[in-house]
């Protein structure tokens, strides 16, 4: 469509197998001040539009072997920011410099159309060092302000808007909030003070806005951005110092969704629930998990529903593993569960049961309205995806895709990549899932084997259902933009989809940027 009016067809080729392989510049690896030698594996992924030319690219994050969680010590090589096109033409490279420490939770970034020109723009964090896409320094490209832990505890610490097609810098601005003292974020070494999460909002329901926080275990920040006719200004700040029951209440990643149906999305932070104003809008206070899922699970339920497992059993009480409304944070059903609860997962797997199913590695299945379906749960809690002809969502875990079967009460294979790998270590996450071709099933990116190629899966079954891409949904697709951010989560659309879904009209605005009505 262009200017409203269907161009003439064009022929289509079709690929010779199921998969892309993708081809990459590997960065090459090094030795840190400690002695030790690293080399580089791809690691998460988004997706955008970087040239205008009604296509995805992909914006891909390199993780170095030295990578460390917060909570260890050590030195790690520089992480890189590379795009490239589905062809495996890189657009640029960004280096984020000595200063960036590498690690699940220290670089998350956003790629998206923020300023509505038609070319995605990517955000994120930066510091002295950071060499953008063209070559030109950031800040002081000498400072280095690692301490003998390799923790980075000093310094400026910047939030940097690139443009999509060639990776200069466009504007720079301080990171909201400073980290100011360390220990006033839960400890003195380094872990807490640098959790970060982000995503990207449509906060005034017709525009989006970037959204970057710091904290989670204890004090939590959230800082919205807006990108506008070049210049980067601060919407609003939300700080849990304001309201310490919002303290200790967020998630390894953040969701985002139009809880309130009021036409634009809030921030679910957790357990906690950010209004798109920036004031807090509902608590469970049941404190920090580490898997978070919205959508419409219960059909037969009006709003969204939010399924969540939590870690601490003297916060959390009996609701260990629990659904909620994220509206007002009431409690629709919960089990106690037991301990740190890990992992946590809801889709639709059993049409026999109306709405989606949800299982913990604490529990057994159970029905969007809380039911007990069984001891037995299908063995995958990391991932989702919308693979075959039905309705129903599948199970990605690893490098394989399986179907659970309710009568059987076990799970079918569907596919099996064996060139690829996952990412993220036991996590084992896809570098990204999305529905990124076109067709509303999703498409699976994982790693090559190789390290120097991604591999891009992409369903052959037919389908008798018919939808609009999932990438028209305002909340599916702000979610393929956080879905890089922490210990990712499988995105969901705001409508529910599974068996027997009443699917939605083809919106007026189809080829238009998402946006919500």
């Amino acid at each position: 469509m262009v200017d409203g009016r269907e161009q003439a067809a064009e022929p289509a080729s079709v690929w010779a197998s199921a998969s892309k392989v993708i081809p990459l510049k590997r960065p090459n690896g090094g030795t840190g001040p400690d002695g030790v030698a690293y080399t580089y594996s791809p690691g998460d992924a988004s997706v955008g539009d970087l040239d205008g030319d009604g296509d995805y690219e992909i914006v891909l994050k390199w993780d170095p072997s030295n990578a460390k969680d917060n909570s260890q010590s050590g030195n790690t090589g520089n992480v890189y920011i590379d795009a490239y096109t589905l062809e495996g033409q890189q657009l640029w490279r960004i280096d984020l410099g000595r200063n960036i420490r590498a690690g699940a939770h220290y670089t998350q970034f956003q790629v998206y159309d923020f300023d509505g020109d038609g070319r995605a723009e990517v955000a994120m964090k930066t510091a002295d060092g950071t060499i953008d896409g063209g070559g030109k320094v950031i800040g002081n490209g000498s400072a280095d302000y690692r301490n003998s832990a390799g923790y980075i505890l000093s310094g400026p610490e910047f939030l940097t808007v690139f443009d999509g097609l060639t990776g200069k810098a466009l504007a720079t601005a301080d990171y909201i909030p400073a980290r100011g003292t360390v220990s006033s974020w839960g400890d003195n070494y380094g872990n807490r003070v640098d959790r970060f999460l982000a995503g990207t909002a449509y906060l005034d329901g017709k525009r989006p806005s970037m959204v970057f926080s710091r904290g989670y275990y204890t004090r939590a920040v959230l800082a919205a951005w807006d990108w506008r006719d070049g210049k980067l200004t601060n919407r609003w700040v939300f700080d849990s110092n304001n309201d310490k029951s919002y303290e200790g209440q967020g998630a390894h990643a953040f969701s985002v969704a139009d809880v309130d149906n009021d036409g634009k999305q809030e921030i679910i932070f957790g357990a906690a629930t950010i209004d798109d104003n920036g004031k807090g809008l509902s608590n469970t206070k049941l404190c920090h998990g580490d898997a978070l899922h919205v959508s419409d699970m219960d059909p037969n339920r009006p709003g969204l529903e939010a399924f969540m497992v939590h870690e601490s059993p003297d916060c959390y009480g009996n609701h260990g593993i629990e659904m909620h409304d994220p509206r007002t944070g009431q409690i629709i059903w919960s089990v106690q569960g037991g301990g740190d609860i890990g992992r946590g997962i809801a889709m639709d797997v059993d049409p026999s049961q109306p709405g989606y199913e949800a299982w913990a590695s604490a529990g057994n299945l159970y029905s969007a309205t809380g039911r007990e379906l069984g001891t037995i749960k299908p063995a995958g809690i990391n991932f989702g995806v919308w693979w075959d002809g039905d309705l129903l969502r599948e199970i990605l875990d690893k490098n394989a895709i399986s179907k659970w079967n309710p009568s059987a009460k076990t799970t079918d294979r569907l596919l099996t990549a064996s060139n690829a790998s996952s990412i993220n270590g036991t996590k084992a996450v896809p570098v990204l899932a999305a529905d990124i071709l076109g067709d509303w099933r999703e498409e699976v990116i994982l790693k090559g084997n190789d390290d120097s190629s991604l591999e891009l899966f992409t369903t052959t079954i037919p389908s008798n259902f018919k939808l609009y891409t999932l990438m028209h949904d305002a909340q599916y697709r702000t979610a393929i933009a956080w879905q890089n951010t922490g210990y990712n989560q499988p995105p969901h659309p705001g409508f529910f989809l599974g068996n027997g879904a009443v699917l939605p009209s083809l919106p007026a605005d189809i080829y238009l940027t998402p946006r919500l009505k």
